[in-house]
C-alpha cells in the first residue's frame, strides 16, 4: 500500500459523513496516473501554490490601490487569511482540509488588477457576464501552463466557480448557487468572514474611516478587534451549523447574521464606494479601459504581453480577440497594468 492509500484509508476514519473523502471525488478533466505520496486534494493545492497566477496575487489591490503602507493587505495576504479560516472551520467540522485549502488557495486567482474597479471594466467593455469567480475558472482550466491548465479535481473546480455571489446572500440557499461539497460553501463564508474583518481594519488604518464610525451594533455582537470579531463568526458558524432533514446545514445565529450583514453593508457605503477609494478606482477605470482598447488594435503588443505573461499565443482560428483580450487584462497585476500604460501611453525623453 503507497503513503497516498494509507493517508486515504486514515481520511475516511476522520472526516465526517458529510465531508468530502477524497476518494469519493469526482476526479480530474483528465486522467493522470496517481501520485504514491499525495492526494488528488493534496496536489491540487501544491498546483496552485506553484501556479504563476497565484504569484501574481501579491501584486493585485484587494480594496486600497497600490498601497504605500506595508500592513495593508492585497489579493495574496487576503486568499491566505481566507484559507486560515477556512481550515480552521473544516477542522472543527471535520471537513476535507485538503479539499478546503486548495479551493481558498484557488478562489481569486482570476482576479483583475485595481480589485472590483477592473473586473467592472470589464463587465462593462467585455460582457456583462465577466466574474471574477468564472475567470478563476478559466484560468485554472486553460490559461496556466500556456494553455494546458492544472487539471485540478471536479470538487475545487466547482468550490472555486461557486465561491462568489458578489452582494448575494452570506449563506445562499438557492440550488446552483452553492457547492456541490460543504468545503466549498465553507471556502464562501470564510471569504465573507476574513474581507469584512481585514477591510474594515484597513479602513481605519489608512483613516477612512475612524473607529467611532463602526456601528455601535457591530462592536456590542461582533466585538472591538479584528481578532475578536473574526472569532465571534467563525465559532457562531461552527456551533450553529447542524444536521437536518435535507442533511448538513451551515448556519450562524440570527444576531451575528444580521450584524454580518449590517457590518458589509457599513463597508459597501462608507469604504468602498467612499470618495478616497472610488476617485482611485476611477482612474484604475480609464488605464484598463485605454489598455484593452490598445490591444485590440495592436497585434504585435497583444502577442508581446502574452509572451511576457506565459500566456499561450493568440490564435484566430480558436479565439476570438476579445476573449483573448480579456484573458490578458485579467491576468495583469496593478503594477503591470501601470507599467504598460505608461510605456504605451506617457510620452519618454528620446534626446
Amino acid at each position: 500500500m503507497s503513503i497516498r492509500e494509507q493517508f486515504e484509508e486514515r481520511e475516511t476514519g476522520f472526516i465526517a459523513s458529510y465531508g468530502c473523502c477524497v476518494t469519493a471525488s469526482r476526479g480530474r478533466r483528465r486522467p493522470e496516473e496517481s501520485c504514491p505520496i499525495r492526494t488528488l486534494f493534496q496536489q491540487d493545492r501544491d498546483r496552485i501554490v506553484f501556479s504563476n497566477s497565484f504569484r501574481r496575487l501579491k501584486h493585485k489591490t484587494q480594496v486600497f490601490l497600490s498601497p504605500m503602507g506595508d500592513h495593508y493587505r492585497t489579493r495574496l495576504t487576503h486568499t491566505l487569511e481566507v484559507a486560515e479560516v477556512a481550515r480552521t472551520i473544516a477542522r472543527a467540522l471535520r471537513l476535507n482540509e485538503d479539499l478546503t485549502e486548495a479551493v481558498a488557495l484557488a478562489h481569486d486567482l482570476g482576479h483583475t488588477p485595481f480589485g472590483h474597479s477592473g473586473e467592472t471594466v470589464l463587465k462593462e467593455i467585455y460582457s456583462r457576464h465577466f466574474s471574477h469567480a468564472a475567470q478563476s475558472l478559466r484560468v485554472v482550466d486553460l490559461l496556466e501552463k500556456k494553455g494546458a491548465g492544472l487539471n485540478l479535481t471536479y470538487e475545487v473546480r466547482d468550490g472555486i466557480l461557486k465561491h462568489s455571489k458578489g452582494f448575494g446572500n452570506i449563506i445562499p440557499t438557492e440550488p446552483g448557487e452553492t457547492a456541490h461539497t460543504i468545503e466549498g460553501r465553507v471556502v464562501r463564508i470564510a471569504d465573507i468572514i476574513a474581507y469584512l474583518n481585514h477591510d474594515l481594519d484597513d479602513a481605519v488604518r489608512s483613516g477612512v474611516i475612524s473607529r467611532d464610525e463602526i456601528p455601535e451594533s457591530c462592536v456590542r455582537v461582533l466585538g472591538e478587534t479584528h481578532s475578536a470579531r473574526s472569532t465571534t463568526m467563525i465559532r457562531d458558524l461552527i456551533f450553529n451549523s447542524t444536521h437536518e432533514e435535507k442533511g448538513f446545514c451551515l448556519r450562524m445565529s440570527d444576531s451575528v447574521y444580521e450584524t454580518m450583514a449590517e457590518l458589509r453593508q457599513f463597508l459597501f457605503d462608507n469604504v468602498y464606494r467612499s470618495p478616497k477609494v472610488h476617485n482611485e478606482f476611477v482612474k484604475a477605470k480609464k488605464i484598463l479601459t485605454e489598455l484593452f482598447t490598445y490591444l485590440m488594435e495592436d497585434d504585435g503588443q497583444l502577442q508581446a504581453e502574452l509572451t511576457r505573461m506565459e500566456l499561450l499565443p493568440f490564435n484566430p482560428e480558436t479565439d476570438t480577440r476579445e476573449e483573448v483580450v480579456c484573458d490578458t487584462i485579467a491576468s495583469m497585476t496593478d503594477r503591470y497594468a501601470l507599467n504598460l500604460y505608461h510605456r504605451i501611453f506617457m510620452p519618454f525623453p528620446q534626446f
